[in-house]
């Protein structure tokens, strides 16, 4: 049973992965095909048992949006969203609040729900999700106009924890355990608990990075991770809003100058990735087609009145007063709310800790989602051009922090000798190629940014700057050279043999070669190889 469980697992992560690509190709949000997912295993006999424990979808989910919320911060370049944080800050905030309020009145005076519920489900569909957003924005190369994407980056990462306490506090309200006093220290704790210990965190965590050297690859990304799991876990103990902080502790090591932080931000990628398909399967699961059809008619009206509405009117009473964001600007901002994986977790929420609801909280959630998701999510790119809004010259990637302005660009080092034929030359008179610059100069253990006029001597290691460059048809493999080889005390030039030795690497020192290099016995080579090469 084992084996086949793991087995089924692995199947629908590669069913994930395989429709991920499809839908990118066809333009349908991934996030829907992994919804379908779920409703086929669930809803044709592929799962092995029929999937209705909330309690374990709301564990599992939590747990997921931790990891979504951490990146939603540590893949941001504070950079890039410092000209817009206060108005997205705004949005996130009070945007929220306002979403979540209108919401809670047209679901009482449009569908008569009670107020609590009504309220109750306004919070719960109050924030945007972030990971739909940019998977649109990121696979279309979708570059928008007067910092667009930095504000919905900010604003739809950052808003969550907004949500989550207004729905805890409906909660606490609904349960009875709720004071005047009560939801005061309440929101207190959230705010400064999640505020200050995500700050404390992120600060400890930043020390250890700079002052320890992990000695294993790919140690610094476990440390990670359970940096991101601890600055959930330890505000939630003292009431501290745990999402709160996971996306502070996300901003603050996203942006300090550590370690192979692009390494670390394109693990924490596919690990959020990874997370997604595990919330909206999970939500395919626990969905029920046969559900739908009482829940359809109210998701439609909410989306309606969340897309025009809910969502509009606060949008354009924060911005307009800053009198830098045109109409179609604002209009694009409304459009792009997304509601996700969030939404679909408070709900699961909300059933957990409200069993006797009155209304179908959960099925219709879904619907919304699946609604936002396959209508708004498609119609991003065409309402971004339809509003002018798009920027050909505009780069999306520079509001992630796994861009770099000089992302096709790599660092050569070249070491001057005695027979060097720059030895002794000033830089002008070096005729070299245009599309390569000597950046530094490393000369008796100091670095110096030369310019035209300076003279290269024996010793000095030269800097160079140039175009990187990949191709899938070329690949490296490494060599030995054994006692017993025909290379042993003869050199490269005459033992071509296949692809082209590129590095030499004896004992401690790496050579770079030419055809004169003699080899020895223990050499390993580091080779080219070209797959076109008979």
């Amino acid at each position: 049973m084992t084996n086949l469980f793991l087995i089924l697992i692995a199947v629908v992560i590669l069913a994930s992965i395989f429709l991920n690509n499809i839908s990118s190709r066809i333009g349908i949000p991934a996030l829907l095909a992994f919804i379908l997912l779920g409703m086929l295993f669930a809803n044709t006999g592929l799962w092995p048992v029929e999937f209705d424990d909330y309690e374990l979808a709301k564990e599992t989910c939590t747990i997921a949006l931790i990891f979504i919320m951490f990146y939603g911060g540590f893949g941001t370049r504070w950079q890039a969203v410092k000209p817009v944080v206060v108005e997205a800050g705004l949005l996130a905030t009070l945007g929220v609040v306002a979403t979540a309020g209108l919401v809670g009145l047209f679901c009482h005076f449009a569908l008569h729900w009670n107020w609590l519920e009504s309220f109750l489900f306004g919070s719960v569909m109050s924030s945007t999700d972030a990971a739909s957003v940019f998977s649109i924005l990121r696979g279309k190369k979708l570059g928008l106009k007067n910092n667009t994407a930095p504000m919905l980056e900010v604003e739809s990462g950052s808003n969550d924890p907004a949500a989550y306490m207004l729905t805890s506090v409906l909660l606490s309200i609904m349960n009875g355990s709720a004071t005047g006093g009560s939801i005061v220290w309440g929101v207190f704790a959230q705010l400064v608990f999640g505020a200050g210990l995500g700050i404390v965190i992120a600060r400890l965590a930043s020390l250890v990075f700079k002052r320890i050297n992990f000695k294993t690859d790919g140690f610094d990304s476990i440390f990670l991770l359970a940096i991101a799991l601890a600055s959930y876990a330890i505000p939630t103990l003292v009431g501290g809003n745990g999402y709160l902080s996971a996306y502070l502790v996300g901003i603050i090591l996203g942006n300090e100058d550590i370690k192979n932080k692009k390494s670390l931000v394109n693990f924490f990628d596919g690990l959020t990735g990874l997370m997604q398909m595990v919330i909206f399967f999970l939500l395919g699961l626990l969905a029920h087609p046969a559900n739908f059809s009482k829940a359809i008619v109210p998701a439609l009206c909410i989306f309606a009145f969340m897309l025009l509405i809910a969502r509009t009117i606060p949008v354009f009473c924060i911005l307009t007063p800053f009198r830098k964001y045109p109409v179609k600007q604002q209009a694009l901002i409304s459009f792009v709310g997304l509601r996700g994986a969030a939404s679909i977790v408070f709900a699961i929420m909300a059933m957990v800790a409200c069993p006797s609801l009155e209304n179908d909280i959960f099925n219709i959630v879904f619907c919304v989602v699946l609604i936002s998701i396959a209508f708004q999510g498609s119609l991003i790119p065409f309402a971004s051009k339809s509003l002018d809004m798009v920027d050909p010259k505009a780069d999306v990637m520079k509001t992630f922090n796994d861009y770099t302005e000089t992302a096709d660009m790599n660092f050569g080092r070249i070491t001057i000798t005695d027979d060097s034929t720059w030895a002794r030359k000033s830089l002008m008179d070096l005729n070299l190629p245009r599309n390569v610059l000597i950046a530094m100069i490393l000369r008796d253990g100091n670095r110096i940014q030369p310019k035209g006029d300076f003279v290269l001597q024996p010793g000095d290691d030269v800097i160079t700057l140039t175009h990187g460059f990949k191709d899938n048809a070329a690949s490296l493999y490494e060599k030995t050279v054994k006692v017993s080889s025909r290379r042993v005390g003869r050199p490269i030039s005459e033992n071509p043999g296949k692809g082209l030795v590129v590095l030499v690497r004896r004992g401690e020192e790496n050579i770079i070669p030419n055809g004169d290099t003699i080899l020895q016995a223990g050499d390993r080579l580091v080779i080219l190889y070209l797959k076109n090469e008979a």
